[in-house]
């Protein structure tokens, strides 16, 4: 069975200060830079046979990405379709209030100039189904809420466990094609 990885981008001040980043290009802290140089050392003392490292365009996760490709040796390749969600009138504001937990729960809504849980579905899936197609083993390197679609494209998830996942910067998932 084919493997396919995903990471989370290293921390952002944002990060820091609980905020939602979404499309809003945020730069990594120092630590952000030091959690991506050493998942690239975790990476290249394993045994994932990473074949491409394919990125977000924006710079949080293409720099987190490039640390990774510098050490390990693996190309790496800008995919547009990995960009954050836009949360529209939530960006910016706190990770943990109550009205964006809400709102995360309507998947038709695009937050008043965002981007829905269902179009944004669509985008990652189209893409999950072309990276099936091939023989690579990819490592996606992406963000918070591209890890809620991806896990989701895998594993049947109710619409509070969807709102609420997440993962750390720089942990790396795995799941079988």
């Amino acid at each position: 069975m084919k493997k396919l990885y995903f990471t989370r981008h290293g921390q952002t001040v944002w990060n820091v200060e609980n905020k939602i980043c979404g499309i809003t290009d945020i730069e990594l802290t120092e630590e952000g830079h030091r959690q991506a140089e050493a998942l690239g050392e975790v990476i290249k003392q394993s045994d994932y046979r990473i074949n491409e490292i394919i990125c977000s365009p924006l710079v949080r996760a293409k720099e987190t990405a490039r640390h990774i490709s510098e050490i390990t040796g693996i190309p790496l390749r800008v995919e547009p379709e990995l960009i954050e969600q836009c949360f529209g009138k939530f960006e910016a504001t706190a990770r943990d209030g109550e009205d964006f937990r809400l709102a995360k729960r309507n998947f038709a809504d695009s937050y008043s100039g965002g981007e829905s849980m269902m179009k944004l579905a669509q985008r990652i899936y189209n893409l999950l189904d072309r990276l099936k197609e091939d023989d690579k083993i990819y490592l996606i390197v992406a963000h918070n809420g591209i890890s809620r679609v991806v896990r989701s494209y895998f594993y049947d998830m109710t619409n509070e466990e969807y709102a609420n996942f997440g993962i750390g910067n720089c942990e790396i998932l795995e799941f079988e094609i």
